[in-house]
């Protein structure tokens, strides 16, 4: 570090790690360098209009990305004695495109060619900057409309099923009601009277058979199913009383003993 002193200073330092840091550096300074190409747009004194706008919308493109762009027109035959039509056709060609880049260099005639210079309004770093917010702007915009598509309409949403039973299909619930519901037999309805209209008088009293009375339906009433018999629930057996130990026999009178009053 400094070997003009006494003594001389010196460093101890990882080579391969210096190596690395100059090349890092290295490689940023190239990222950001900035090298101005040259482009070049040619013309024919006769060229179609829709053939000129193509070559103009190149033009802008290169401008916009800041190299430069080098108008050239090509003569041939009798065109070479009539160089302000070129003229003419290359102040056209700087004022379609003064919007992003300014004539450096004025038409000049080289040989059969008539050459123009255009350079960019912005450098190309400037350019470069410029194209990067646009595109972060441009994914940015693209991100909110993914996510505003995306995003669910509650307002009319149907309500959320509790049960399983709920998201099955309406045949399979159909089905299943059916099969739960229990037979039922229709109750015979009573008939009722039809109501009496008022008949206009009739000049003679005109006796109405009686109509004949409809029976009333019997209503049958089907028993109830009983349940069956719960069978006895089997009861212990009671325990025996133990059996009694027989008597001793009483003795009997002694030979010969006169009988005495019995107790």
């Amino acid at each position: 570090m400094a070997p003009n002193a006494k003594p001389p200073v010196a460093k101890l330092m990882d080579f391969g790690k210096y190596k690395y840091e100059a090349a890092v550096k290295a490689r940023e300074s190239r990222k950001n360098q900035t090298n101005t190409v040259l482009k070049e747009v040619r013309f024919r004194l006769k060229i179609d209009t829709h053939d000129y706008e193509t070559k103009v919308g190149h033009a802008k493109r290169f401008l916009g990305a800041g190299d430069k762009v080098k108008a050239m027109i090509q003569f041939r035959g009798r065109e070479q004695q009539r160089p302000e039509m070129g003229v003419r056709l290359l102040e056209r060609f700087a004022n379609d495109v003064a919007e992003v880049g300014a004539v450096e260099s004025s038409p000049r005639v080289d040989g059969r060619n008539m050459v123009m210079v255009v350079g960019p309004l912005k450098n190309k770093a400037e350019a470069k900057a410029e194209a990067r917010r646009q595109k972060q702007r441009d994914e940015a915009k693209a991100e909110n409309e993914r996510k505003a598509k995306d995003k669910v309409d509650t307002s009319s949403a149907a309500p959320v099923t509790q049960t399983i039973g709920d998201s099955f299909p309406a045949e399979l619930r159909e089905q299943a009601g059916r099969t739960e519901e229990p037979v039922q037999q229709p109750a015979p309805e009573a008939q009722q009277p039809a109501p009496e209209t008022a008949q206009p008088a009739a000049p003679e009293a005109v006796e109405a058979p009686a109509a004949a009375e409809a029976p009333e339906p019997e209503v049958v009433e089907t028993p109830a199913p009983q349940a069956a018999p719960k069978p006895p629930a089997p009861q212990a057996p009671a325990p025996k009383a133990p059996a009694a130990a027989p008597k001793a026999p009483r003795p009997g009178p002694k030979p010969g003993a006169k009988p005495g009053p019995q107790a």
